[in-house]
């Protein structure tokens, strides 16, 4: 939101310095992102002067040229070549002499001595458009011929210079969106020391002129609509704002449009109340209808693009047809035109929830939405209605033609809060007194109903829609007294707490700096995923599906249940931004809707879901950059597998205990499913060509999932053991074993520790060999047996017998066939 100092000042007078308003403003909650100056004229003409044309001649070289001598005031006349056709002698004009900089639309030009056809030409004689000052380009701007030679030209056009605030204004404090707001606040911290308030300028008595022009007003759908205030001026010309309006909404970014539409937007900005004007000649039938429409309904808005209307959308009606969508934008058919004569005047207050799901229905975000979705003043339409129709007599003439129209049935009543003096005291850490509290919040415009025994009784304004319990109340008396003035104590309060075991962060931050030591990369991506992924894919279950109500787009309207998807874009945007070579992990919660048949209480709509956590990991491209003295190695399955073994291992698992088959998600290529117990725990492999391509990725990328649930309470579980190094050697022992195509090596492997437990020490396939010429679905197993006897060395006797006893169970159990 962007605030203008000399806007500001309207409204409050104090002598505080723009920065030093900041600082008080960012202090206060307002926090204040960057401070800019502002002119009305780019570079404010700087190096522009009056000069007198004192000769003007045809170009010897171009039809449409003309080689002037002008006087500037320095003593020397400068020849510069002009193009207008109303160059003259005698002429006073702007001269840009060279070295200046002007800034016509959005270019920057810096004038140079130069020659043109062969003359030479010293600086430029300007037009409205080269200075900055107007559009016209249809020659040069020729001033009276009584201003003197040689002054600067920017005390001609009266250049405003402004500073602007850039506040980052957060939901909940829109009573501070407007220049009035901030200077209520301002106001409210000045008076803690100083006698000041924030003051509306009196804009003049209203008076309605006749009753020419009524048009009434019927609310139809009055929980979202509860308060509608309107009239009408009639006899208007539409045409351009006076410079001093267009000045302040240039200053704020806004672009002028005509007298009607600044002047509402400038109340908006002045006070924070939305309007909107109507052609009340294109109001057909002479009625106002607020209702809903039917669903599908046709509308096309004031930027031209036809929309499809919710039955939940709220509408401004005539008697036959939409003519806005209320509070968020207006429509083509009833905007104001130069054509304009009469209007109707809108200021009203709308059910915050239903502008909101409108705005997003819709993808609009309007200065009113922005203010109607947090929550406007329902006390102010009047106020803001008056101060509007007497500008627009001002700016646009007129008579206004219609008693003030407000249907206001049932009014909104302000929130009362009790506050206990002694709470805000313990809070605040300081004693602050009764008479201070109360000063304080009567600056905010909170009321001290009544104060007995140490509890307040308050009457919150209707525009602090952010003030509702005694936690609030708190906070506002500290952020006006001021953070920096609560002093430390010399007492040191502490609470002491017990961490549940096992201890997720732990283990968290355990596996995070082992992953980040070898080169990964951590990202957090967005919870909230386009449902299109996930209903195209056949790897997740749609019914458990957890649905944003009202998402803020088609592309954030599921919660995810994947970390898959967020990988995928952080890899995209960095390989689309020339990083390729990537190794990234995730930590993220995925969320599901239970299914029918599981547990959940009917008291509790949170029962209806769950929420599991994920580890995954991306990796793709080089994981070893090519350098002197090695060669580029790339990233590829088997590295990613030693990350996945890594990670179990840390956690205390051992991988002799999982079992392995292929994965058959359809976004893994090839890939891996460990599992134990018969449930998979973890899975890893290469990402299926379809997948990479949805996100514009064109190499190879590589994923793996963990069950972060699974592995805390497993690691929670594992003892941590330890042994002395062995002081007799190992033995390794390999045996090539033909068995049926069926058979796992996770089945030899607990086949073999089974049945010797005593000097087998681990298992391992180092190779794994099919073809026809092993016979018909059989394949060779390459597998190595470590052993060792941790009481003495084992002699050759005792190792051929423990691997002639493994081959007999091989054998006998499986079928197999020493090769």
């Amino acid at each position: 939101m962007k605030i203008s100092y000399n806007w500001l000042k309207n409204y409050i007078r104090t002598n505080k310095s723009p920065s030093e308003l900041a600082e008080i403003l960012t202090g206060i909650g307002l926090e204040v992102e960057a401070v800019n100056e502002w002119e009305s004229v780019r570079g404010s003409l700087e190096g522009v002067v009056t000069g007198m044309v004192v000769e003007c001649k045809p170009h010897p070289n171009a039809d449409t040229l003309f080689v002037t001598r002008v006087d500037t005031g320095s003593g020397d006349l400068l020849s510069i070549v002009c193009g207008a056709h109303n160059v003259a002698a005698g002429q006073v004009v702007p001269v840009a002499t060279a070295g200046t900089t002007l800034y016509p639309g959005d270019r920057e030009l810096t004038l140079k001595r130069t020659k043109i056809r062969g003359e030479v030409s010293e600086g430029m004689i300007c037009a409205e458009d080269e200075l900055g000052i107007g559009d016209d380009h249809s020659g040069i701007v020729v001033l009276p011929p009584e201003t003197p030679v040689g002054i600067p030209v920017s005390g001609i056009f009266s250049i405003e210079k402004d500073v602007v605030f850039e506040i980052g204004l957060t939901p909940n404090r829109i009573d501070s969106g407007s220049h009035f707001g901030v200077a209520r606040d301002l106001a409210a911290w000045l008076s803690q020391t100083e006698k000041i308030s924030a003051i509306l300028p009196h804009r003049g008595e209203f008076r309605v002129d006749n009753n020419n022009l009524n048009i009434p007003v019927t609310i139809e759908n009055r929980p979202d609509c509860p308060r509608y205030s309107a009239l009408t001026i009639s006899n208007i010309n539409v045409g351009e704002s006076p410079q001093w309006l267009r000045n302040k909404l240039k200053a704020i970014g806004l672009n002028p449009v005509n007298n009607i539409v600044d002047a509402t937007n400038y109340i908006l900005h002045e006070i924070g109340q939305p309007l909107h004007a109507f052609d009340a000649d294109k109001i057909k039938g002479g009625r106002v209808i607020v209702k809903n429409m039917p669903e599908g309904s046709s509308f096309t808005t004031l930027d031209g693009i036809e929309r499809k209307l919710s039955a939940r959308d709220l509408m401004i009606c005539n008697e036959s047809e939409a003519m806005c969508i209320a509070g968020v934008f207006g429509g083509i058919g009833s905007g104001i035109t130069t054509e304009t004569k009469n209007i109707f005047l809108e200021s009203a207050y709308f059910n915050p929830v239903s502008i909101r799901k409108t705005a997003r229905r819709h993808d609009l975000s309007t200065d009113a939405s922005f203010r109607f979705e947090r929550g406007a003043d329902p006390e102010i339409t009047i106020t803001a209605l008056k101060r509007a129709a007497l500008l627009i007599k001002e700016l646009a003439g007129g008579e206004i033609s219609s008693e003030i129209i407000d249907n206001y049935p049932e009014p909104i009543l302000p929130v009362t809060v009790t506050a206990d003096i002694s709470r805000i005291e313990m809070i605040a850490g300081k004693k602050l007194g009764e008479e201070i509290i109360i000063s304080i919040l009567e600056s905010l415009d909170i009321k001290t109903v009544s104060s007995a025994n140490g509890i307040l009784e308050l009457l919150i304004p209707l525009y602090r829609v952010d003030v509702n319990r005694e936690a609030d109340i708190i906070e506002e008396i500290l952020r006006i007294y001021g953070y920096d003035n609560i002093q430390t104590g010399n007492r040191l309060i502490s609470t002491l707490s017990y961490i549940r075991q096992p201890d997720r962060e732990r283990i968290m931050n355990t596996i995070a700096d082992m992953l980040s030591g070898a080169g990964f990369n951590e990202i957090v991506s967005n919870s909230l995923n386009p449902g299109l992924w996930y209903e195209e894919s056949p790897d997740f279950d749609n019914s458990t599906l957890v649905k944003i109500s009202n998402p803020l787009s088609s592309d954030l309207n599921v919660m995810r249940q994947s970390l898959l998807y967020g990988g995928l874009s952080a890899m995209s945007r960095n390989i689309n931004r020339q990083n390729g070579d990537l190794r990234l992990y995730e930590f993220g919660h995925c969320y599901f809707r239970k299914k029918s048949d599981e547990p959940t209480r009917a008291d509790d709509p949170a029962t209806l879901f769950s929420e599991e956590t994920s580890l995954s990991l991306f990796v793709t491209g080089a994981k070893r950059k090519a350098s002197w003295n090695h060669k580029e190695e790339i990233s590829d399955f088997w590295y990613l597998r030693s990350v996945v073994e890594m990670i179990l291992s840390r956690a205390g698992i051992s991988l002799r205990d999982i079992e392995t088959d292929n994965c058959s998600k359809a976004f893994m290529a090839e890939g891996v499913d460990l599992s134990m117990g018969n449930r998979v725990i973890a899975r890893y492999g290469r990402i299926s060509r379809q997948y990479l391509e949805k996100a514009d990725i064109r190499q190879d990328a590589w994923f793996a999932h963990i069950e972060w649930d699974w592995l805390v309470k497993r690691a929670a579980k594992q003892a941590v053991t330890y042994s002395e190094l062995p002081k007799y050697p190992s033995v390794r022992r390999d045996l090539a074993l033909l068995v049926d195509r069926d058979v796992k090596f996770g089945t030899i492997r607990d086949l073999a520790f089974k049945n010797e437990k005593v000097l087998l020490r681990d298992v391992s396939l180092f190779d794994v060999y099919e073809s026809e010429s092993l016979g018909k679905n059989k394949k060779s197993y390459a597998v190595s047996f470590l052993l060792r006897d941790d009481r003495k060395t084992l002699t050759d006797k005792a190792i051929d017998k423990t691997i002639n006893n493994l081959a007999r169970v091989f054998e006998s159990e499986l079928n197999a066939k020493i090769r």
